[in-house]
């Protein structure tokens, strides 16, 4: 329970429907821990897993009439999700906390904790459906419903084993028929807004968060300032560090030429941002590592799919093939833009995800 609407409908939907339930919150992050240092605000509110949301959680469980208890994991969740954070940055890639959080917590840890407790399954508010397929014998992750709030993207880590013992009760439902029936069950939060940013980057600036938790923890932000080079090789400026830029970026670049210049690709080795105009973004392959699949055992022969290539974007048509171990070529029918590394692949058969892996 995020202390969100969507998880607090799913336990008051099992509730109702008989179902002996048990209302778990992950403390991930301290709020107030950084509050004050140079760039961070002294306060901290309306964020996912904040102490406000504990308190939501806590009141809607004690509405339904559940047992509730607090899971602190704030060292697990700063060991994989906060330091890879920002390390991931300081290499010139763009990581995705959400997806670290999912596998490594979420659907790890806490399913650790329901066993210890004595539960079946682990319910969520995610937007994705989980079914079983008995020609593939395989657990399989499908999009939801409501493609506009398909969280799929960030749950391609999902091992046969969590997919087993996961309920998704939202998959088959919109946003506002889950907020029509949190209306129903007398939610107090049935109007709360969804929280959209990092749960530990307030204000979403992270560049100001990775100078504060590095001078929190005694170390020196490293000195990755270099070169602004164009596609070609000419040198046209120097930036401060890699960690101010992703793939993409328009704004910022510090020098005026008389058309856009994009960021088009980071090398962490030699501190280079390369830059370039838009038709440079575009791009036809892409290689992933650390590949999970989820509805096949193996890619053995190129598969025809569709890829995302971030939370936003539209699949597009590919083809994927296997080219080493732990590795996937991701070749598209069209180029897409932006490709980032650090981002992540997902692939999909219609609705069904086939797996994904992460950019490199």
């Amino acid at each position: 329970m995020s202390g969100g609407v969507d998880s607090s409908t799913v336990a008051a939907m099992l509730r109702a429907a008989g179902h002996n339930v048990i209302g778990l919150t992950m403390q991930l992050w301290n709020q107030r821990r950084l509050a004050g240092r140079e760039g961070m605000p002294e306060s901290v509110q309306g964020r996912c897993c904040s102490i406000d949301d504990v308190y939501d959680a806590r009141r809607v469980a004690q509405q339904i009439g559940i047992p509730y208890y607090v899971v602190n994991h704030e060292e697990r969740f700063e060991h994989d999700v906060v330091r890879p954070f920002v390390d991931e940055y300081l290499s010139g890639r763009t990581p995705i906390p959400c997806s670290l959080c999912n596998n490594h917590l979420k659907f790890d840890q806490l399913l650790v904790v329901a066993r210890q407790i004595g539960a079946e399954r682990v319910a969520t508010g995610h937007y994705a459906r989980v079914s079983y397929d008995e020609v593939r014998n395989r657990w399989l992750l499908r999009r939801p419903a409501d493609h506009s709030k398909d969280q799929t993207y960030f749950l391609f880590g999902l091992t046969q084993e969590q997919l087993s013992r996961t309920l998704f009760p939202l998959g088959d439902m919109t946003k506002p028929e889950v907020r029509d029936l949190a209306r129903k069950h007398g939610l107090a939060l049935a109007e709360k807004p969804d929280s959209q940013e990092i749960c530990f980057v307030p204000g979403g600036d992270y560049k100001r968060f990775i100078d504060a938790y590095l001078a929190e923890q005694g170390e020196s932000l490293p000195d990755t300032a270099g070169e602004l080079v164009t596609t070609d090789g000419h040198v046209i400026g120097e930036h401060n560090g890699i960690h101010n830029f992703t793939v993409g970026q328009r704004k910022g670049l510090g020098v005026a030429t008389g058309s856009p210049l994009y960021v088009i690709q980071i090398s962490g080795a030699q501190k280079q941002v390369v830059v370039g105009s838009d038709e440079h973004l575009y791009s036809r392959t892409l290689r992933a590592k650390r590949v999970n699949l989820i509805s096949i055992d193996v890619l053995a022969e190129p598969m025809r799919v569709a890829v995302k290539i971030r939370h936003r974007h539209e699949p597009a048509l590919a083809v994927i093939d296997k080219p080493g171990d732990d590795e996937v070529l991701v070749t598209f029918d069209e180029p897409q833009r932006a490709i980032t590394p650090g981002q992540a692949a997902v692939f999909y058969d219609g609705d069904v995800v086939v797996g994904g892996g992460w950019i490199v």
